[in-house]
């Protein structure tokens, strides 16, 4: 009896045919080697550009990768921004990207983190312990990595959007589940989690 040949089993199975380890996969594809570990574990299914960069490395056809009856989730786009084009702080020309992709809509600041695993919360415990550091060096390293990205929560005509700049990118994801406003801070969406992301509400932008 044969195997059903999944989206993760077929990304696997090219990805070792073409000799790389998952590490230098997901370098290639600019992604975290988590990501790489659970498409492959079909517990996770990488969006419209991923796809079609996975296929042109592995140089198997997107068509190929979808057969099997998976279905993108095409409420993720990724586009790339210049934010050389805009005035102000690194901060200010992301905010002047978001108001013109989003002209009408009400715009929120969120303040974000990866959220720890088990084994990172201990580790980050102990080190914090026997540091002067306000806290560990795993949330120093995931600050550094997050440095460079800013997150709002938009919402636009009922519909909800999270959307990361970095220095070169948009990606701005439909949510499928709504994000309630928090009853004790009125217009605020106070603590919220996406993911693996913790993400709290810093405040509503003015036009």
């Amino acid at each position: 009896m044969m195997t059903e040949m999944t989206l993760g089993k077929k990304i696997k199975e090219a990805r070792v045919k073409a000799g790389y380890t998952q590490e230098q996969f997901a370098q290639m594809l600019g992604v975290s080697r988590q990501a790489v570990t659970k498409w492959e574990a079909d517990r996770g299914i990488p969006d419209v550009e991923n796809l079609k960069t996975i296929g042109k490395l592995l140089g198997i056809s997107v068509d190929y990768l979808l057969d099997d009856g998976t279905e993108l989730d095409l409420s993720v786009t990724r586009e790339a921004v210049d934010l050389a084009g805009y005035e102000g702080s690194k901060f200010d020309k992301k905010v002047k990207v978001l108001l013109e992709r989003f002209p009408n809509a009400e715009c929120h600041t969120l303040w974000s983190e990866k959220k720890l695993s088990g084994a990172e919360k201990v580790l980050d415990g102990a080190i914090g312990l026997l540091t002067d550091l306000p806290f560990g060096s795993v949330n120093l390293a995931k600050a550094a990595d997050d440095r460079n990205e800013q997150f709002f929560l938009v919402e636009d005509d009922r519909d909800q959007y999270l959307v990361q700049i970095s220095d070169e990118f948009i990606e701005t994801k439909k949510l499928a589940t709504h994000i309630e406003k928090s009853k004790k801070k009125g217009t605020s969406y106070g603590q919220f989690e996406i993911g693996d992301r913790a993400f709290r509400d810093s405040g509503i932008i003015k036009r």
